[in-house]
């Protein structure tokens, strides 16, 4: 999947391609989402959480806490928010670096981190109207 562009009509496709992407991640796996707000990018971690086998419906944006772990699946998933952050260090966002190192880490708004993750799969996504979504695949 990584260095596709893929289109989604609906949360449910946005959800499967995170899902589809999630069945070939390993520990340490760090994935950077951005897009604009109401693009998507917390179902595409409810997509992801599915994909580890984790229960899609126990995530929620994590935005006043900035960080959620989810454990009990394949992988855990540590899952970030940026929104409140104006700029963010990695090394400073509050993530337990054992979990992450043995997880998946998903950090929403990750244009805003201070400095690029090294070997990350990035994802961008774009809204087209209505629920059309670009889901831009990169990275690793």
């Amino acid at each position: 999947m990584i260095g596709r562009t893929l289109t989604s009509s609906s949360e449910l496709d946005t959800r499967a391609v995170a899902r589809t992407l999630a069945a070939d991640l390993t520990p340490g796996t760090v994935i950077l989402i951005s897009g604009d707000l109401g693009a998507g990018k917390t179902a595409f971690v409810r997509g992801l959480a599915e994909g580890l086998g984790l229960d899609p419906a126990d995530v929620t944006s994590p935005t006043f806490t900035l960080v959620h772990e989810y454990r009990g699946g394949r992988l855990p998933l540590v899952h970030v928010d940026l929104y409140r952050l104006e700029r963010a260090d990695f090394d400073e966002i509050g993530l337990d670096s054992d979990l992450g190192a043995a997880g998946v880490v998903a950090i929403e708004w990750a244009e805003r981190l201070t400095r690029v993750v090294g070997g990350a799969i990035r994802i961008q996504m774009s809204d087209t109207g209505g629920d059309g979504r670009i889901i831009e695949i990169d990275g690793r």
